[in-house]
């Protein structure tokens, strides 16, 4: 049978007649191939593509053809298509320049064949072949921007976040340029994502709360988004940016419905937490979140430690090394190394003591603190009172400046 088609395919070449005839016959032989099935199907739709990619048959007959075979391979069973689609582009290679359309869309077929059996990183480098940049076709920004970041979801999924972030860094070149919400969605998700595998974990959580108050993503996935950011936040490093942030999703209301809601409180009431409380948050971190440091613990351990120490420094004004690594459930000397790198980095105020084997905390100034909370307060009833005098009359906002004046 294949030897026939063969036979009629090369037949074929050497006939007369208009462009529209020429492709007319090539689909009839078609037709007929993909009414086949196993081998012979196969074999079949390969002699086909040999023939036409041919530089005999004309350039415009070919990409037609090719177009349709494109066509029918997403309609055949998946083990049929994945075999073609590489034939295919073998065969092309040579000549890809004249066929970018006809084999950008193979490629994303092939792709989406690799990803539902989960072959993420071939499903991403089959992407990678498509010449978005380089090539005479012009793509749209939308095209360029979405096939970006499936490829960086992708190798996000084969645990590769540095080639991830190299496309999430060529995507971030185009994303301003388009006007599609969803795919703006799409590159803060991917782009979160990316901190959170490179372990900037309180960039990652502040991208993360963003997503989580878009109106235009499910509720359910709002929520997701939330709990994403708790969990980075909690594995960040202690230090005023994490404060910052853990005060933030404290007074958020809809962290009280996650499951790691009560480390949250105790993490942002300075509270001392216990490794034994640590079992079910450790049961919600994903694989790359449940990585070693180079101290050999792990991301969480690190960040609850960092936590307690800073918890300490409030409780105490001095402690010496075997009482805080006791306090902290390490070794004295560890303890006395994460102090010190705390405080080298400027997270936490104190100095040490190494003679004495003595941790001393230093406690911030009060009144600085309090003079520029008083000043913050002063300046939202201001901006309160503004607001009221531009929609209400003017007695009222008279009345309510004269009432805090008094």
């Amino acid at each position: 049978m294949a030897s026939n088609i063969k036979q009629h395919l090369a037949g074929l070449a050497s006939l007369g007649g208009t462009p529209k005839d020429q492709a007319d016959r090539y689909r009839a032989v078609l037709d007929n191939i993909v009414k086949t099935t196993g081998e012979e199907l196969v074999e079949g739709l390969q002699s086909f593509v040999e023939s036409i990619v041919n530089e005999n048959v004309s350039l415009v007959i070919s990409r037609q053809l090719l177009t349709d075979v494109g066509t029918h391979l997403t309609k055949l069973p998946d083990d049929v298509s994945k075999q073609v689609s590489h034939y295919t582009l073998d065969k092309v290679q040579p000549r890809v320049v004249s066929f970018e359309e006809q084999v950008a869309s193979i490629r994303q077929h092939l792709a989406d064949i690799y990803e539902k059996e989960q072959s993420w990183r071939e499903a991403a480098n089959v992407l990678v072949g498509i010449p978005l940049e380089t090539g005479q076709k012009q793509y749209s920004v939308d095209y360029k921007l979405e096939t970006y970041l499936k490829i960086a979801r992708l190798y996000l999924e084969d645990d590769d976040p540095v080639q991830a972030e190299a496309f999430i860094n060529r995507a971030s070149l185009l994303q301003a340029e388009s006007k599609d919400e969803h795919l703006q969605i799409y590159y803060k998700v991917c782009y979160a994502r990316v901190l959170d595998y490179r372990r900037k974990f309180i960039e990652a959580a502040q991208r993360y709360n963003e997503l989580s108050y878009r109106s235009i993503i499910l509720e359910s996935e709002r929520m997701k988004a939330l709990k994403n950011a708790l969990i980075c936040t909690i594995l960040a490093s202690a230090g005023q940016q994490r404060s910052r942030m853990l005060a933030t999703l404290f007074k958020d209301e809809r962290c009280q419905q996650l499951p790691a809601c009560g480390i949250l409180e105790k993490m942002y009431l300075d509270r001392i937490i216990r490794r034994s409380e640590l079992e079910e948050f450790s049961a919600m971190l994903q694989s790359h979140q449940k990585a070693l440091t180079t101290d050999g613990s792990t991301i969480l351990d690190r960040a609850v430690i960092e936590h307690n120490l800073l918890s300490a420094s409030k409780l105490y004004n001095n402690i010496t090394f075997d009482e805080l690594g006791a306090l902290l459930e390490i070794p004295p000397v560890k303890a006395e190394k994460i102090a010190s790198q705390m405080i080298t980095e400027g997270r936490m105020n104190g100095h040490i003591d190494q003679i004495d084997s003595i941790v001393n905390f230093e406690s911030k100034e009060v009144l600085p603190s309090w003079d520029k909370q008083i000043e913050s307060l002063c300046f939202q009833v201001n901006n309160i009172i503004e607001k009221v005098s531009q929609h209400a009359p003017e007695w009222m906002a008279q009345a309510m400046e004269e009432q805090m004046m008094h």
